[in-house]
């Protein structure tokens, strides 16, 4: 399969900028692989679509406040700082991008806040990346206060509005719980508490694991031979309470559904040659793009994403090439939102 496939025209004015006025209010298009039907939808009508016994699987990582801002020592020069994952606890050493990166040199320090915290360049990883080593005395708990207090919601660089006091809430899952994603899962904001209760209350089963989104699931493909594309690997962790509920609604032929890409991909990152989700601690750097034969779940909930990008060729391999394709131009005709504060699709 080729990058090329993978284009289309996305209107600017498509780009969600702010969420909907209530997380379940946001459009939902229902895909039916065996029929090619697109239903058109209201979020919260999802609870029509499963059954007692059936089961979501949800990435229950936590955004934290990635985006920084700080002044370089003797020019005073404001750089933005995003943290993308700590590499060592004891020595606060991070992998940060930096911009701009011209002005950063191994040897530098950052002032944060009224110089409440300082950092040290210690390494180039690439040409935005850094490692920064933090110049702090107390215990750990205050530094990662300090880190909250100065930090933003890193919301998506398209969003051209300033961060807002309410994306702390709307940029996070009602259910995240595991610190250290630098993204949302963003399938997951759509459910709210009330919208979990009742589908509880229809009998739906809910299962955790956790894929901590790095900014690699959104870089952009540069080879036109998907084959030859390689993910950042991202940190994950799939429990064993998580392994016996997704084993036994698949013996039990249940409806198994991923919500978001993220749940899919750990999901296809630890199957048993029996075709069973196994227990999984570490890192993954799957790749899935079409075709693709899919182990575990038989349907998907996710956003509608940005052209060549990785997570629409998973959609595309999971709901099948042609008809996500056609419902990506009846989703522009019809004016739905696009990307993290965008609508929903459901694939059945």
């Amino acid at each position: 399969m080729k990058l090329s496939k993978f284009k289309f025209e996305l209107p600017q004015e498509l780009l969600a900028e702010r969420p909907a006025s209530e997380r379940e209010e946001s459009r939902l298009m229902v895909l039916h692989r065996d029929t090619g039907e697109i239903e058109h939808r209201k979020f919260k009508d999802v609870l029509e679509y499963f059954d007692d016994g059936d089961l979501m699987v949800m990435n229950d990582t936590k955004v934290f406040p990635a985006r920084m801002y700080g002044n370089k020592e003797k020019t005073g020069a404001r750089i933005e700082v995003f943290l993308l994952r700590e590499l060592n606890r004891e020595s606060l050493l991070w992998d940060v991008l930096v911009d701009p990166a011209r002005k950063i040199r191994i040897g530098n320090k950052l002032y944060f806040g009224d110089d409440d915290l300082v950092a040290e360049v210690i390494d180039n990883t690439t040409s935005r990346g850094r490692t920064l080593r933090f110049l702090f005395d107390g215990p750990y708990e205050e530094f990662k206060a300090i880190i909250e207090k100065l930090g933003e919601t890193p919301i998506p660089k398209y969003i051209t509005r300033e961060v807002e006091p309410e994306d702390a809430d709307r940029y996070q899952t009602v259910y995240a719980k595991n610190e250290g994603a630098v993204a949302a899962p963003t399938a997951g904001l759509h459910f709210s508490k009330n919208l979990l209760k009742r589908l509880e209350i229809k009998g739906i089963d809910f299962s955790y694991l956790t894929l901590h989104v790095g900014l690699g699931t959104f870089r952009s493909v540069e080879v036109e031979d998907l084959t030859k594309h390689k993910m950042d690997s991202e940190e994950i962790h799939i429990p064993a309470t998580c392994v016996e509920q997704v084993n036994a609604a698949k013996k039990d032929k249940k409806r198994i559904c991923a919500v978001g890409t993220t749940s899919m991909r750990v999901m296809e990152s630890s199957v048993s040659t029996q075709g069973e989700l196994k227990t999984f601690d570490g890192w993954t750097n799957k790749f899935i793009f079409p075709p693709y034969d899919f182990s575990l779940a038989n349907c998907m909930i996710t956003n509608f994403h940005l052209p060549e990008s990785t997570l629409l060729m998973m959609t595309a391999a999971f709901g099948g090439y042609d008809l996500v394709m056609k419902a990506y131009k009846e989703a522009i005709k019809e004016n739905y939102r696009f990307y993290s504060y965008g609508d929903a699709m459901l694939i059945i």
